[in-house]
């Protein structure tokens, strides 16, 4: 079912950083190019697999989020939250403490009311900093979170509640290894 993720995945440059070696994807990175087919069938999977009955919002952050979110969005005509990395102070506004395997950092959830139901959706789960920040912060707000996807898994991560995943893989320095596609 997911053709191009998988080639484009399979096919993607891998950059040493470190210890650590770092694909680089049009869904994670947004280069080299994104093309409209994989962002399609990448949302087609997401529409497909997540449970969008009564969803009031779809949430996702900034800024590698934005692109499979905005698509799921247009494909559902359900609403799109961003949770981004810079403090607007609206009212309502709720400050979450991200902390990733490279970064830390305040995000800021806007537009998310106590009761609403939510899909949350990101680009790739590897260490569950942003995922957890964003689960911790709509249960500040009194959101309900019907479902959570990532689109790509990359480990055995635990965000202390079950989601699902359109692959997972396994990345060492001679490229990335699909070893699951789901539904």
């Amino acid at each position: 079912m997911f053709d191009k993720l998988v080639a484009s995945l399979e096919n993607c440059p891998i950059v040493r950083r470190g210890e650590y070696n770092y694909f680089i994807h049009p869904i994670s990175d947004g280069v080299p190019v994104v093309e409209p087919g994989l962002l399609r069938e990448v949302a087609v999977g997401m529409a497909r697999v997540l449970d969008l009955e009564n969803v009031d919002k779809i949430v996702v952050a900034e800024a590698m989020g934005i692109h499979i979110g905005v698509t799921l969005s247009l494909m559902t005509d359900i609403p799109l939250t961003i949770v981004r990395k810079r403090h607007y102070g609206l009212p309502g506004e709720c400050a979450l403490h991200q902390t990733t395997g490279y970064s830390k950092g305040e995000l800021y959830m806007n537009g998310v009311a106590a009761g609403e139901r939510v899909a949350v959706v990101d680009d790739v789960l590897l260490t569950g900093g942003t995922m957890v920040a964003m689960l911790e912060g709509l249960e500040k707000c009194g959101a309900h979170v019907q479902d959570v996807l990532v689109v790509i898994k990359r480990g055995n991560v635990d965000i202390g509640r079950e989601y699902k995943a359109l692959v997972e893989i396994e990345v060492d320095e001679t490229g990335v290894n699909v070893i699951n596609t789901y539904f």
